[in-house]
């Protein structure tokens, strides 16, 4: 009896083996995506080399800005979550890996049955019955057609997206914290300028009185030139409030409550690293939420292995044993010992349609993700080639600007002393003081402009995270 109970188990053991070229589970390859036209590069030369390369570190050379943006990834709260979840799928990584062992639990029990004297026992067994048991259970699954393969790479596939996820938002936070850093210093300069035209326009109501009391004015343009002061006052208050809010926003950037923000100034800006894009081809490697969207297909397509696997006939083998005895004094005797050896093939023929529906969803869901990292393709592709233009819009309008700033200052000077000459209409003046004051904050903002599609360019092609 032994003899043929061994060669049963043998015989258990080794199908799995026998059975192993039925393996239905298909092996995941990346999907055929068009990457040769991803973005337009007019003006940048394509290579092997991309801006998304440069760490961080590198790029910014600003010391307080290299400084917030390293205090950010410490503390940043959305950082610290998605941490946590890249923990929570390494756990189930590890659950993942552990389903070729075994299955093993222990009982300890005790039952105490009092048969009613009316039923079909309770004339032979008047007395109660007690049992005394001290078991262990062991159960294991061969992985026949892959299932538990296929799992243990849906797990793995899980974990590297949430590894994915981490990395998108260090990329997403380094841009924010250097546009928000951009921003802020752009504000100041535009508050400093503004500061400045008050005080003239303050001088020049001054000027403007002495004329009228000199009878080459009159009240209406003293009034105009008070309205304007008050106009520099309002654009000046304008800009503080701007400020308070951004520095509340950087704030939270952090992971910190509302507070001034350490900062340098504008003009010292420099980023002189080459902007470089790269193939399209290298998306699919730096961007991260690229990255994540393909693991997100790959635990699809392994989750449809697995819904097809449960499908086919499961082998399984169970045991268990220990000892069970009606006698506490004799419960762990040796002729208490008991044991049960089970090997079955189970295969699912009628349940509720419960299979199948599992398999139509995770062949949509499977589809679904595919058509998600696509989309997150293209959308990289659009992000990048958006950045390019506003780039190149932004360092022609910064020369226009320049050139504009210059022509209208000086309109401003040979008015002002035309007008003190009583040579000029001060509506003249008036016209030239505010396009004056818009050119030069608008030169402003085109330097933020041009910084800031740097940023958005690095962050585009995948910049960041390394």
């Amino acid at each position: 009896m032994k003899i043929k109970t061994t060669y049963k188990i043998i015989l258990l053991l080794s199908a799995p083996l026998l059975l192993q070229s039925c393996f239905v589970a298909k092996k995941y390859t990346r999907p055929e995506v068009e990457t040769e036209s991803l973005y337009r590069t007019d003006n940048l030369p394509q290579d092997s080399v991309s801006l998304a390369n440069v760490s961080w570190k590198d790029l910014f050379k600003d010391e307080q800005l290299k400084s917030h943006i390293e205090k950010a990834l410490e503390n940043n709260l959305d950082i610290r979550i998605a941490l946590q979840n890249v923990v929570a799928a390494e756990a189930y990584l590890k659950q993942g890996k552990a389903g070729y062992y075994p299955t093993l639990s222990g009982t300890a029990s005790f039952t105490r049955t009092k048969n009613s004297g009316n039923s079909q026992f309770g004339s032979f067994f008047t007395s109660a019955l007690e049992q005394y048991e001290l078991s262990g259970s062991l159960s294991w699954e061969a992985d026949i057609w892959g299932k538990i393969r296929s799992n243990k790479r849906a797990f793995g596939a899980s974990y590297l997206q949430s590894v994915a996820a981490h990395q998108a938002i260090k990329t997403d936070l380094v841009a924010g914290i250097a546009s928000t850093y951009y921003q802020l210093i752009a504000l100041d300069k535009q508050k400093e300028i503004a500061r400045q035209t008050l005080e003239a326009r303050k001088s020049s109501l001054e000027t403007t009185q002495a004329l009228k009391d000199a009878g080459q004015v009159t009240e209406v343009a003293v009034k105009q030139t008070e309205a304007q002061v008050h106009t520099t006052e309002i654009i000046l208050i304008n800009l503080e409030n701007n400020i308070k809010l951004l520095e509340n926003t950087f704030s939270i950037l952090l992971g910190e409550p509302p507070h001034e923000i350490a900062r340098g100034k504008l003009d010292d800006q420099s980023i002189d690293t080459e902007l470089k894009t790269g193939v399209p081809y290298l998306l699919l490697a730096n961007r991260p939420d690229v990255i994540q969207a393909e693991y997100g297909l790959i635990n699809a397509f392994e989750l449809t292995n697995v819904a097809k696997s449960s499908m086919y006939p499961s082998l399984s083998l169970s045991a268990n044993g220990g000892f069970q005895s009606l006698e506490f004094e004799n419960w762990l005797d040796a002729s208490s010992l008991f044991s049960q050896l089970v090997g079955s093939l189970t295969q699912p023929i009628l349940n509720g349609r419960r299979l199948r529906t599992q398999m139509e969803v995770a062949k949509a869901q499977q589809e679904q993700a595919l058509l998600s990292y696509k989309k997150t393709l293209l959308t990289a592709g659009r992000e990048v080639s958006d950045a390019l233009y506003t780039y190149d819009a932004e360092t022609q309008k910064l020369t226009a600007r320049s050139k504009e700033l210059d022509a209208y200052v000086k309109a401003e000077d040979y008015s002002e002393e035309l007008l003190n000459n009583g040579l000029a209409n001060y509506l003249e003046v008036l016209t030239a003081r505010q396009n004056a004051l818009s050119s030069e904050l608008s030169y402003v903002d085109s330097q933020y402009g041009q910084l800031s599609a740097i940023v958005e360019l690095y962050r585009a092609l995948g910049g960041g995270w390394k």
